[in-house]
């Protein structure tokens, strides 16, 4: 597996724009982390420099019937007002963000393939929009996103800004799927499809993290360790008003007793909470009282507990 990230770096390697800086931010890819929310040490570089791996800004998209995807490829899917996208995973693990608008609401679709964590963030700060780019740099193994207007670092994971002028500033996520193509297209036919026109030669039809999730060693260290479940488990995790939760899908397929779907229904910060898991497509959303979606994440365990180590855990009866 360090064979293929080791590729992967070397087929995206640019030109750092870092060598003027001074030696402490030089060994961050050129960002200033003095004074930041998370442990300076534990902020590592993840291969490529600031911008080696290029988000998207300007995207394309297809219509569904023009998409060259399998059934079981993996989208991450979003619906705004109407508007329904989906993004297909073999291209956002070569770019890992898209810079996207629906309608009037700007959005930034982030993925970080170490994790598996798919987040969808409103890029509205106030009167600012945000534009995201990928700075090269790891906390948890997970990815940290900074936005070109500031230069500030924001933890996908923590959802918030963790060094630079805009530290502590938090990040809304919006209810993003990580599903197949097949389930997102037959609840959302008319959904168009990230083009992979997207301005870069890039081998989309090559995983470059192939095999990663069927191992249990992970590529960077992490924080907080949790053996309870295997590292790579798939876990849908949600926040209710400060109380996490994750739902491991092991325990999910035990409590619809081998349903192939269906849901479950559970409270979380004292609040009730619908988990729908679709054991077919491997995917799970979370609801409201009031039937709304959650904004929340699909992830490795190891990803969601490093972050939640207080985190509760679903239980099957």
């Amino acid at each position: 597996m360090r064979t293929a990230l080791a590729l992967l770096a070397a087929l995206l390697l640019s030109t750092s724009s870092v060598d003027a800086q001074s030696p402490s931010r030089s060994a961050y890819n050129g960002f200033d982390v003095s004074g930041a929310l998370i442990p300076e040490q534990a902020i590592e570089r993840g291969g490529p420099p600031r911008d080696g791996i290029p988000s998207i800004d300007r995207p394309k998209f297809v219509a569904a019937g023009e998409a060259r995807l399998q059934p079981r490829d993996r989208v991450l899917g979003l619906a705004i007002g109407g508007i329904a996208r989906a993004y297909p995973v073999r291209i956002l693990n070569w770019h890992e963000v898209v810079n996207d608008r629906f309608g009037d609401v700007p959005v930034a679709i982030t993925y970080c393939p170490l994790c598996g964590t798919g987040i969808a963030f409103d890029a509205r700060l106030g009167d600012r929009v945000l534009v995201f780019g990928v700075s090269g740099l790891l906390y948890n193994s997970d990815v940290l996103l900074y936005d070109r207007g500031t230069e500030s670092l924001w933890s996908q994971l923590k959802r918030q800004a963790v060094a630079g002028p805009l530290k502590g500033t938090p990040l809304q996520a919006l209810p993003l799927e990580h599903t197949t193509w097949a389930d997102w297209r037959a609840r959302y036919p008319a959904t168009a499809v990230l083009s992979t026109d997207t301005g870069f030669p890039r081998d989309y039809g090559r995983d470059p993290y192939e095999g990663y999730d069927r191992i249990q060693q992970l590529m960077f260290d992490v924080e907080h360790r949790d053996g309870r479940f295997p590292p790579k488990e798939w876990v849908l995790g949600i926040d209710v008003g400060g109380a996490r939760k994750a739902y491991p899908f092991s325990a999910l397929e035990r409590a619809l007793g081998g349903r192939p779907a269906g849901e479950v229904v559970d409270r979380v910060g004292g609040q009730a909470v619908t988990i729908r898991f679709d054991r077919e497509h491997r995917t799970a959303q979370a609801f409201d009282a009031q039937r709304r979606p959650l904004a929340g994440v699909m992830a490795f365990w190891f990803a969601w507990v490093a972050f939640n180590p207080k985190t509760e855990v679903f239980v099957a009866n």
